[in-house]
């Protein structure tokens, strides 16, 4: 069984990665969010956002159901800057990307890393 982990009081909880993706989109989180390089990318309207050009809102981590180190991290993104909401959903652990860039800081450090627990809390 997948394995869903939000930390904030606020934050639900979600039997899947569709789940998730599913009630966050039917709470506004509609642009497909990708990672590109050492930016966040909203191809269908053409928007690039930088790290301090976004917040996490929320995230939900999911765990492989055969394999803990495959694991996913669905984020809710939001930019003030440019009016969006999206979902961007990011490998961790065994297919994640081992980019330095500003990005994965943000997302696995910044914001997230500070209400994860113990061995759940990225190290590198």
């Amino acid at each position: 069984m997948p394995l869903s982990l939000n930390l904030h009081p606020a934050m639900k909880n979600y039997e899947t990665l569709v789940d998730a993706t599913n009630d966050l989109m039917k709470r506004g989180y509609t642009a497909n969010l990708s990672l590109e390089g050492d930016t966040i990318a909203d191809k269908d309207k053409n928007i690039t956002l930088t790290a301090d050009e976004f917040e996490i809102d929320e995230f939900y981590r999911f765990e492989g159901a055969s394999n803990p180190d495959d694991t996913s991290i669905v984020y809710a993104v939001s930019s003030p800057k440019y009016n969006l909401k999206g979902i961007l959903i990011n490998a961790y652990g065994t297919y994640s990307n081992d980019s330095s860039s500003a990005i994965d800081a943000k997302l696995h450090h910044h914001q997230v890393s500070n209400n994860l627990h113990g061995e759940d809390r990225p190290t590198a």
